[in-house]
């Protein structure tokens, strides 16, 4: 079966080892973008293999397994997070009034349209008001700082693909990395709009990218410290427990990471203020009409 674009393939001379989609194909080479990783790499059609049925079903359920028991986790630390906070906004008594809660606004700068439907489908789900934005890497240093004054997230995830390239120097290099010269750029931007860590919680990066310079550049948490690839649900993850965490407490680089697919080796920040703040009491519609 003939390689075409869209097509689902594996590199022979990798031992086939990690799922790609062929995003472009010119000439006698491919432009590839990982399924479930964000990394991005130029391979010859002739060392590429494409994935049969049964081995793509094979690969899935794997992905969806762990996918599945990333969200476990996270659902059990948020139910703990609750617990916490129903006990700390009621001082441990048990009384009628009840409390509400102001949301994290997550704006989501993605490099791929598929990855950002999956992301935005799990923010969804763990309810997280998410403001999505495709745009090719390349652009996002140009439009992030008006979707910042048009948005006014509390969080910005920057990502999309990347990948280092020993060809092209050394890994302390940022010109080095295909994309991770661009997220550096697009943090900086933001930045120069809201400059203070705790009013806004950047991540930024994908499969490999330049830790230091993310960081550098004003991250809060980014990737990749060891230059692994990260999956592609890993940012959400992290956003997610910035946004549940009150603004009165910290989060721990430890605590932001222990539930992403990734962990430590290819994530990493600093020291960041959660994000939700707590009120009371919550007026019923009817009761707030009558004020």
């Amino acid at each position: 079966m003939k390689a075409a674009t869209g097509g689902l393939v594996t590199r022979l001379s990798y031992n086939n080892d990690i799922l790609f989609r062929i995003n472009n194909i010119t000439d006698s080479h491919a432009l590839l973008h990982g399924e479930d990783v964000r990394l991005v790499a130029d391979a010859p059609l002739d060392d590429l293999q494409v994935v049969e049925e049964r081995d793509l079903e094979k690969r899935r359920k794997q992905v969806k397994e762990k996918e599945d028991y990333s969200f476990r986790l996270f659902r059990q630390d948020y139910q703990l997070m609750k617990e916490k906070r129903d006990y700390e906004s009621t001082a441990g008594y048990h009384h009628d009034s009840s409390y509400f809660q102001i949301p994290a606004r997550v704006l989501h700068l993605d490099g791929d349209r598929l990855y950002l439907k999956k992301c935005i489908d799990v923010y969804q789900q763990i309810g997280l008001q998410v403001h999505g934005v495709h745009l090719n890497e390349k652009d996002m240093p140009l439009e992030i700082a008006g979707l910042v004054e048009k948005i006014q997230p509390d969080i910005i995830v920057i990502t999309g693909h990347d990948a280092y390239s020993r060809n092209k120097g050394m890994k302390n290099d940022i010109r080095a990395y295909r994309h991770s010269k661009y997220f550096a750029e697009t943090v900086r931007e933001a930045r120069k709009v809201i400059p203070h860590l705790d009013q806004l919680v950047i991540f930024a990066g994908a499969c490999q990218s330049h830790f230091e310079s993310l960081i550098r550049a004003g991250a809060n948490f980014a990737s990749s410290p060891s230059r692994i690839n990260i999956h592609a649900l890993d940012p959400v993850y992290i956003a997610a427990k910035v946004a549940y965490t009150p603004f009165m407490e910290k989060v721990s680089v430890w605590e932001a990471l222990r539930n992403t697919m990734t962990g430590e080796k290819g994530l990493g920040g600093v020291e960041t203020r959660g994000l939700l703040r707590t009120g009371m009491p919550y007026l019923k519609e009817e009761e707030a009409e009558q004020l």
